[in-house]
């Protein structure tokens, strides 16, 4: 068994939860105790069940629940050491006898899952994605990423199911009343990822195997779900995949995903 959803996902908050006969993780806690609380009662489901919070990068809409959540459930967290000491600059509430560290590109194991977590291009000070894999299958996740690299294609290739980001799109982030400055972060190499490009992924990435996309990350100022799903299917197109080549979804903002089954 492996399956895998979004808890929350925007520019407000950001969690993802996988989970297996023997494992339950989050990834990322970017919202409140409360909000996760009442999101994993919904799979009937309790942060007392978590066995580790992994964690792509320091950012606060990646991190805000982090300290309570660990420290009221005993909750393990795993992350780089440059990402650990930022968060530890801006959080007095984590405890350093609850971190597991590990290294960016290199593999490590957690229960019955091994976990490649791999560098992304964003303003962080080293943040990550993360390959996770069990029984022969492979999901993926990638938020935050300021464009697609060879090196991000390849962890990316072979994967059953991937939530990627789909941030903005161009025209909407132009005419948006974001200051010029933060404009040019966002569409920036080190940004976030811009909804031609996701779907320019994830049309390469149905020639090794793809089955499942959830597109995550979805600004509220600079995007719209409609027009995100829209934009990476007119992508396929042009590649000469029809809409149903995979199962295409979006994550809500404010409430939990579909819990999809990789099998």
């Amino acid at each position: 068994m492996l399956n895998c959803c979004s808890l929350y996902s925007g520019s407000t908050g950001n969690s993802f939860f996988v989970q297996t006969e023997d494992t339950k993780l989050l990834i990322d806690a970017g919202v409140s105790c409360k909000k996760i609380e009442t999101a994993l009662d919904s799979f009937n489901l309790s942060p007392k069940d978590i066995d580790a919070i992994l964690i792509t990068h320091e950012h606060v809409d990646h991190t805000k629940g982090i300290g309570v959540l660990s420290c009221k459930y005993n909750i393990p967290i795993y992350a780089n050491l440059k990402t650990w000491n930022a968060l530890l600059s801006n959080n007095s509430k984590l405890a350093n006898s609850n971190i597991t560290f590990f290294n960016n590109n290199k593999m490590f194991e957690l229960n019955d899952l091994k976990i490649f977590p791999f560098s992304t291009p964003h303003d962080a000070v080293d943040p990550c994605g993360f390959n996770i894999f069990k029984d022969q299958k492979k999901i993926s996740i990638a938020t935050d990423l300021g464009h697609i690299s060879k090196d991000i294609l390849n962890c990316l290739e072979n994967s059953s199911f991937v939530m990627l980001e789909s941030n903005y799109d161009s025209d909407v982030l132009k005419y948006s009343s974001y200051p010029y400055l933060l404009k040019k972060r966002i569409a920036g190499p080190n940004g976030h990822l811009e909804n031609c490009t996701t779907g320019k992924t994830i049309a390469h990435l149905i020639n090794s195997g793809l089955e499942n996309a959830l597109l995550i990350h979805l600004s509220k100022e600079n995007n719209f779900p409609e027009l995100a799903y829209r934009t990476v299917v007119e992508e396929l197109q042009k590649q000469n995949y029809l809409e149903n080549s995979i199962s295409l979804n979006v994550a809500p903002r404010d409430l939990p995903s579909n819990l999809f089954k990789v099998v």
